[in-house]
């Protein structure tokens, strides 16, 4: 069950610590290229944070990202999609623990921005957009993503093939909820009943065509593009990403090569 996993971490611990070096122009409507910005990496105790590497010269304040592991993962293993993330400007703070369903860290590290953000030695000092924060994770920690939707801090969330210990009845933002179309370990019809009960927020629901519960892991693949984009919608408000969730010719609507199943409930503008 968790051979991919370890697979995939061990594998990062074999690649020297390169940092992303994204084109200055990526194609804004890519949105599985690398973005803009260099990354950075930095592993911490209780939170390890993937930004762009040149954040302290930075003429703006960056979105936050919260993200939690599936079970026994740690960020490592998803460093790719990451990275693919804070290339696109955002700061991704990623619990380190493998037991994620509770939040517990995902929250601590929104507070830890706080504080660094506050502090004029700090290269984040003035450069966290605090009022724009996402929640998202993998399995254990997409359910995690949900329990943390309900923080009054957060403004959305992306739930990756979410285990069932949540409740999104306490998230008051917009939810983008992913399922493999393969996936035997979180069958896409658990997090098809998250998306059925989430009828008090706007709500899309997407099943990637073809993925297992593992296809996130090591190289995102088809969840790159769709989750970049969501971010970039939700927290930058980018208008050719809002277009691939939203209207009539929404992106993933016409998509059938990627998504086997897309839902969208009567909140999200048609």
């Amino acid at each position: 069950m968790f051979r991919r996993l370890l697979t995939a971490l061990l594998t990062a611990l074999l690649v020297v610590h390169a940092l992303g070096t994204a084109p200055a122009h990526a194609a804004t409507t890519d949105w599985g290229a690398p973005g803009p910005y260099a990354t950075a990496v930095e592993v911490g105790v209780v939170n390890t944070l993937y930004y762009p590497r040149d954040i302290a010269r930075s003429d703006r304040r960056h979105p936050v990202i919260v993200w939690g592991n599936g079970t026994g993962g740690a960020p490592l293993v998803y460093r790719d999609l990451l990275l693919q993330w804070a290339s696109h400007g955002f700061i991704v703070s990623a619990a380190n623990t493998p037991m994620s369903n509770l939040g517990v860290s995902m929250r601590a590290g929104i507070d830890a921005l706080a504080r660094r953000d506050a502090d004029p030695s700090s290269p984040f000092h003035g450069k966290v957009d605090l009022t724009r924060v996402g929640a998202s994770g993998h399995s254990q920690g997409g359910a995690a993503a949900i329990v943390v939707g309900a923080d009054a801090r957060v403004d959305t969330v992306l739930p990756i093939q979410p285990g069932p210990l949540a409740d999104i009845d306490g998230v008051h933002g917009p939810a983008f909820l992913m399922a493999g179309q393969n996936d035997s370990i979180v069958w896409p019809w658990l997090v098809r009943a998250f998306f059925d009960d989430a009828d008090h927020i706007p709500a899309i629901y997407g099943e990637v065509r073809g993925a297992d519960h593992f296809t996130v892991v090591g190289d995102p693949g088809p969840f790159a593009a769709p989750t970049t984009a969501w971010w970039r919608f939700q927290l930058m408000d980018d208008p050719e990403a809002r277009a691939v969730f939203h209207g009539p010719d929404c992106g993933i609507c016409l998509d059938h090569g990627t998504w086997s199943d897309v839902r969208r409930n009567a909140l999200v503008p048609q």
